[in-house]
């Protein structure tokens, strides 16, 4: 195969506005054959580029994060990944989370079961990390498969 075929056999999926900017030299997804693979994504808000879910002091340090506000705002932010290369969450077939503080896995549960309680949801590896870009706490990535699409 030439590397001329080899480029055209995948495609960076960029959802726009709907998802924050990249903040490095990345796409926020790749199309390779029949995967999507979608990178890590925070809680960043696609309107103010701010990660949600914070409290902070006078001085701008985080006094607070809640987790499940944050979990929401990534799992949002995949959607609009998936959303820009024509799939949902259920074409997702592998998720990888990263949690700042593995304390945190109960509350994110919870949030993440709301948006994958569906039959033959995705396998799923939950990860503590000693720390996350920016202020996120929680960082989600995403393998998605276009099963049955031509």
């Amino acid at each position: 195969m030439t590397e001329t075929e080899k480029l055209a056999c995948k495609r960076a999926v960029n959802p726009g506005d709907k998802s924050p900017r990249a903040l490095g030299a990345y796409s926020h997804g790749l199309v390779v054959g029949d995967l999507l693979f979608v990178s890590g994504q925070g809680c960043r808000s696609p309107q103010t580029g701010q990660e949600v879910g914070l409290t902070l002091d006078d001085q701008g340090n985080i006094s607070a994060y809640d987790i499940e506000v944050q979990t929401r705002g990534v799992l949002e932010n995949l959607k609009s990944v998936l959303t820009a290369a024509n799939l949902t969450l259920n074409d997702v077939v592998d998720v990888t989370v990263f949690l700042a503080d593995m304390n945190d896995f109960d509350k994110y549960n919870q949030v993440y079961a709301q948006y994958f309680s569906f039959e033959n949801a995705p396998t799923r590896t939950t990860v503590q990390v000693a720390k996350l870009p920016g202020k996120n706490f929680i960082e989600i990535k995403a393998i998605a498969a276009f099963t049955g699409r031509s």
